[in-house]
């Protein structure tokens, strides 16, 4: 399970679907793309078979992807499937957050351990705006709902745009200081046809922490439980919470990437913003081990992306491949 770079690749990245009911500034154009065919869409026991198939060769962790996954029907069911999976000890999810308090109970119940909500506002009209849906979201109700759950550690995911809600970096910081969130601020990354959003809008971290470390200075913390993913954290003095920064434009992280991912069409993708990627699907349906396609993919996973080049792999938005 390493690369051609050595790295070790324990770390599957599992979109169950394209679709979203969010159709975020960043993420989708506002009128959708072409959904795929059902039948193109592997079945809840067809990942599960990855999965099962990759475990033995030393994958560990997976996350659950869109699209929105919590919009597909039964997603407890999944959970459970690769809970019973043996090697697989971390099973985590990435939401928008608009279905955690009527689904947090049933995820955890289910074998979920922890999960990564995305908010770019904690203002209502705001959320509406770069959403474009209005669904009532509150990230404060859907954070205490996967905390009651018994679901962690949470983590907060910001997209910072320049102009559009950069002037809440503090506000959302300040979350930390009561609860035992994970607040991580990611750098804008300009994708494919989401012309409106273009370099002007990146908020550089090195900035975002000049802001947090004016209010009160910071100091350097280790990541959260299975946190060894691409952020760098902070603490506030006494605080039960942490911020990070995830920097994809201003400080590359490539050399310490663990992670493939895996499109809801079955295509293993091996770099979120590269354009390589090997197709599963066919051979999983035709019963052929996958084995020997997994190790050609990591013999050629990229040393790195080409983001700053604005070459993102054929991708027309980041709600392909759930980011």
């Amino acid at each position: 399970m390493r690369d051609q770079f050595g790295r070790q690749i324990e770390y599957l990245r599992i979109s169950v679907t394209d679709r979203c009911n969010f159709r975020c500034q960043y993420c989708m154009p506002v009128e959708g793309l072409p959904w795929l065919p059902k039948g193109d869409i592997l079945r809840y026991e067809e990942i599960a078979d990855v999965v099962a198939q990759l475990a033995p060769l030393g994958l560990k962790r997976l996350r659950i992807t869109g699209g929105e996954p919590t919009i597909r029907p039964e997603l407890p069911r999944l959970i459970r499937m690769l809970r019973d999976i043996p090697g697989i000890d971390d099973i985590a999810l990435s939401t928008n957050g608009v279905k955690l308090p009527t689904m947090s109970g049933a995820l955890a119940d289910a074998g979920l351990h922890r999960v990564n909500i995305s908010a770019d506002s904690l203002r209502p009209d705001r959320v509406v705006a770069i959403a474009r849906r209005d669904l009532g979201f509150d990230l404060r109700t859907a954070a205490l709902a996967a905390e009651r759950a018994g679901i962690g550690p949470i983590k907060i995911n910001v997209v910072v745009m320049r102009g559009i809600n950069d002037d809440e970096v503090a506000d959302f910081a300040a979350l930390t200081r009561d609860h035992p969130w994970h607040v991580r601020f990611i750098e804008l990354m300009p994708v494919g046809e989401l012309a409106s959003l273009t370099t002007d809008h990146v908020v550089p971290s090195d900035d975002i922490l000049a802001r947090l470390n004016a209010v009160q200075a910071l100091e350097p913390d280790a990541a959260p439980v299975h946190g060894n993913g691409p952020a760098v954290y902070y603490r506030y003095a006494g605080a039960p919470g942490s911020v990070g920064v995830i920097t994809p434009m201003t400080h590359t992280y490539c050399e310490r990437c663990n992670r493939v991912r895996l499109t809801a069409d079955g295509r293993l993708r091996t770099c979120l913003f590269g354009d390589h990627e090997v197709p599963l699907r066919d051979a999983l349906r035709r019963g052929e081990p996958l084995a020997p396609l997994f190790a050609k993919a990591l013999a050629e996973k990229p040393k790195e992306h080409a983001l700053l080049q604005l070459r993102v792999g054929g991708l027309r938005a980041l709600s392909e491949v759930g980011g």
